[in-house]
């Protein structure tokens, strides 16, 4: 094995790996529960059965996405305990007590109600359905909460002391749990969440809007997607704004890379290209904008910003990754903006429906928000580095005992049970989205005689009212 593959590297390479598949399901996850919500509320209050049918089809993809999303989740905790046992006895005291809040109070709720919100619509009331899918709903917010207050305290810890051990140790919860990146995280990945869903939605509601215009499911999906890109694009951009200053008061090395800034100083421009060297301490192929990374991080010309020569190069994050990631992230947001301000244009003009360019580009876009947030994710992860407790306790000493030929190994083994397992549950939810809305699957299972049942079906699979 070459001597580069240490078990350091394979054992972070694997956490990527596992990490990467899981995150993207969660994602899809908050967005799509809320979304289901919404649109049985929708249903339940205005009568319209497309409504229903529009809830129908994307409640089999919600339910393949969830299940795929706890099955990595749970893989993941079991590497705590293989390759970072030092790291998950130094902070099991503060961390392990948040993971268990997020069992008890999200996971239990999504759980506990999962199964009417999937199975009982026709055994229960209506009312009694739609509140088992809020709770699915908030349950997953819940999740996002905790699991984002631990990946929060990680890099800014707050209200901990240390005891004899080298544990961390708990001294004020409040301080741990809303810890000073907390709120940003949250709301930056809650945002991200739903814009994730909304551009799944939206793409899947264009792409069969191409082949039926009338397709009335297809146009509410399309509709709400566009909305929810005009108006929560824009303040993902705010709260990304928000949340890089806050980084840039906690984490400066992070900012520091992601800007590919190496000399402190004012002035500081906001570089559009480059390729970052670490080991020649600086970028070549430049071409940035004059201190526009001053203004937007100082909100002054003449602001003063670390560079990342001010710590030592053991203390660095690895840039060209950090900061190319933070390009396609922010690239992926503007061009998110741009899809919601052509949507209303469109609609302005009462051709929300009828321009194939633009649902062309939102076919297009359906997988950006997926690629936004594991960019993002590198961001977060990969600019902590080289701690996984910032400041505090190095990724080396977090380390287990382990070999690197034995991480190797089940790293192997996690590839290529992922790309079957997660591979064929993908393929299952790309079928689901490219059969038409309005199908019979997608009809309410309803009244048994064929004269009734004939009467609802037909005006559902046109697309139509059910009056």
């Amino acid at each position: 094995m070459p001597e580069f593959l240490t078990a350091e590297l394979l054992a972070r390479a694997q956490f990527a790996f596992t990490v990467s598949f899981h995150i993207v399901f969660p994602a899809f996850s908050i967005g799509l529960a809320s979304y289901l919500a919404v649109l049985e509320g929708l249903w339940l209050k205005t009568g319209d059965e497309a409504y229903l049918t529009t809830f129908r089809y994307w409640l089999k993809i919600f339910a393949v996405a969830f299940g795929m999303g706890v099955v990595s989740g749970i893989v993941m905790s079991y590497q705590f305990g293989t390759n970072w046992a030092v790291y998950a006895d130094k902070t099991g005291p503060v961390l392990g007590p948040l993971l268990g809040y997020e069992v008890l109070s999200a996971f239990f709720l999504e759980a506990g109600f999962l199964g009417i919100m999937l199975f009982g619509l026709e055994r229960v009331g209506k009312k009694l359905h739609f509140m088992a899918t809020l709770m699915v709903a908030v349950g997953t917010l819940f999740s996002a909460f905790w699991i984002l207050s631990v990946n929060s305290w990680m890099q800014t810890p707050a209200g901990y002391g240390i005891n004899e051990a080298g544990q961390f140790i708990v001294e004020d919860w409040w301080a741990v749990v809303f810890n000073p990146s907390f709120p940003y995280r949250l709301v930056h990945m809650t945002l991200a969440a739903y814009l994730t869903t909304a551009f799944v939605v939206g793409g899947v509601g264009a792409w069969h809007l191409l082949k039926d215009r009338s397709n009335r499911p297809a146009r509410i999906m399309f509709s709400m997607a566009m909305w929810m890109a005009l108006v929560v694009a824009p303040l993902q951009v705010i709260a990304g704004d928000m949340h890089g200053l806050n980084t840039l008061e906690h984490q400066p090395a992070k900012v520091a890379a992601m800007e590919g800034h190496w000399e402190t100083g004012s002035r500081v421009p906001l570089l559009l290209f480059a390729v970052p060297d670490n080991e020649a301490e600086g970028n070549h192929f430049e071409i940035g904008v004059p201190a526009l990374a001053s203004v937007i991080l100082k909100h002054d010309p003449d602001g003063v910003i670390q560079g990342l020569k001010d710590w030592p190069k053991e203390d660095r994050p690895p840039v060209f990754i950090v900061f190319w990631s933070f390009r396609i992230m922010v690239a992926i947001g503007f061009l998110m903006v741009g899809i919601g301000l052509w949507s209303l244009i469109a609609r302005m003009r009462g051709k929300l429906y009828e321009s194939p360019l633009l649902g062309k580009a939102a076919v297009l876009m359906a997988p950006s928000g997926f690629i936004a947030v594991l960019a993002g994710w590198v961001v977060t992860e990969v600019g902590r580095q080289p701690y996984t407790v910032y400041g505090l306790l190095r990724t080396a000493d977090s380390l287990s005992p382990v070999e690197a030929p034995a991480v190797a190994t089940s790293l192997a083994i996690f590839a290529v049970v992922y790309f079957i397992v997660f591979g064929a549950g993908t393929v299952y939810i790309l079928r689901q989205m490219a059969e038409r809305p309005g199908t019979p699957a997608h009809v309410p299972e309803g009244p048994t005689r064929a004269a009734a049942y004939t009467t609802d079906y037909v005006k559902l699979a046109e697309g139509g009212r059910h009056d």
